[in-house]
């Protein structure tokens, strides 16, 4: 087999075979195959895409190349949620207590954010003394007993994937839908869940921008989790602005709390309170999506959902108190207001303009390398459709630099205000079974 071959049959448009797929993935993997004759197959993939059968064979290629999690013992149907990515997304914060008060095990494990904000990993990280990284036996322990936990990515889960996407990075092929469903498939595959719920965003915000190339997204990887007998669902959701009003790791921590709570904004309450009725149909709790999101609603109400998280941080090491006090969470030292030009409408907030500027106030990494400060971030007092004076505050910047200035044109540029007031946001778009 010659990988220069096999370049010009994906090239011609051509179907690759799985021992084909295999000899590619472990080439590169083992370094038997050089980066640019990868690059030269990612972007002949791009313009020619592949099949279905094609991309459940890549999935299962990048799953073979590294660990597979054994969640064998854990008793119950395992289900696992997977977000695209947006910016305010806190929703594996919400639901996997919630999930857990339903009785469905979740064994979580998440990564670290790079790019506008820290990952669902850095975001608890923010509550002095959360430990993610428990053993493999009190991870199972804890699912057992406590129906759930959360520990970060193994280093050597799905390794060709981190290599191949590192790739597409700087070769201009990330926004291909069969490679990104591969990837993202992988992980889940690999983590050991039985059924999977997938947040596919869409928006200003999200890696897709478009409902088509949402819907053939969500289509690919549900088609990928079902062929793996792995039971999927994806709900698209709206992130044409930010999730929520908080942007920034402790901030996003404090949401997650009022949500709990049952004082969260209706936005991310209602896609919380849906992915997580998904995972519980899935999970076996309740028959249908109707009956899971009422019941999950009145825990929320009941006080039960607060509890369970509060539950989480203490068993994996955290400050409970936090869950009481949310002031206990790190405090930015500074704080700067963006206010309106004119009056109006906010008709738009550009969802990847806010993230940017939380980066750039210390709340995400530019690489991999940086240092995360937990306590910088952005509030947002005005959200699309409110109504706006000249001089009202628009949203508040947190963090502890002293020259700002270029994050706060950013998050300046985010709001579009006009006479007119908009059409209602529409926050659940569609569900792929």
């Amino acid at each position: 087999m010659r990988m220069v071959d096999l370049i010009q049959k994906k090239k011609n448009g051509q179907v690759l075979l799985q021992q084909e797929i295999d000899y590619i993935v472990r080439g590169y993997t083992n370094g038997d195959i050089p980066d640019y004759q990868i690059s030269a197959l990612l972007m002949a993939i791009y313009f020619k895409g592949m099949n279905k059968k094609e991309i459940a064979d890549l999935t299962m290629a990048y799953v073979n190349s590294g660990d597979k999690v054994d969640l064998s013992g854990i008793a119950g149907i395992k289900v696992d949620k997977h977000s695209t990515g947006g910016v305010g997304d806190k929703v594996s914060l919400i639901v996997l207590p919630l999930v857990a008060c339903a009785n469905i095990p979740v064994a979580k494990m998440s990564g670290r954010g790079l790019g506008h904000t820290g990952g669902t990993i850095d975001k608890l990280e923010a509550i002095s003394g959360f430990n993610i990284e428990l053993s493999r036996e009190q991870f199972i322990a804890n699912v057992n007993q406590y129906k759930m936990a959360i520990v970060g990515q193994s280093a050597n889960l799905t390794p060709a994937d981190k290599k191949i996407y590192a790739l597409r990075d700087v070769t201009g092929t990330v926004d291909s839908i069969p490679l990104i469903a591969s990837s993202v498939m992988s992980k889940k595959i690999a983590s050991g869940a039985d059924a999977i719920v997938l947040d596919v965003k869409v928006g200003s915000g999200a890696f897709v921008k478009t409902i088509y190339e949402a819907r053939e997204l969500a289509d690919t990887m549900v088609g990928i989790g079902n062929s793996l007998n792995r039971r999927t669902i994806a709900v698209i959701t709206d992130m044409s602005q930010p999730l929520g009003y908080e942007i920034g790791n402790a901030n996003e921590v404090k949401e997650a709390i009022a949500v709990l709570k049952g004082n969260g904004a209706s936005d991310i309450t209602h896609v919380s309170l849906t992915i997580a009725a998904y995972m519980t149909v899935l999970g076996g709790a309740f028959l249908d999506f109707e009956t899971a999101y009422k019941e999950l609603k009145a825990i929320i109400e009941s006080g039960q959902a607060i509890d369970k998280f509060k539950q989480l941080v203490e068993i994996q090491g955290g400050n409970p108190q936090v869950i009481d006090n949310p002031t206990l969470l790190p405090q930015a030292h500074n704080h700067y207001r963006i206010k309106a030009g004119k009056s109006g409408f906010v008709n738009a907030i550009a969802a990847e303009k806010i993230g940017i500027s939380a980066m750039l106030l210390g709340a995400g990494r530019k690489t991999k390398e940086d240092k995360i400060d937990y306590s910088a971030g952005i509030t947002l007092i005005k959200k699309v459709g409110d109504k706006v004076k000249a001089g009202d505050t628009l949203c508040v910047l947190n963090t502890n630099l002293a020259d700002c200035r270029e994050a706060e044109i950013v998050a300046h540029s985010a709001y579009t205000i006009r006479d007119v007031e908009p059409e209602q946001i529409i926050y659940i778009y569609d569900v792929i079974r």
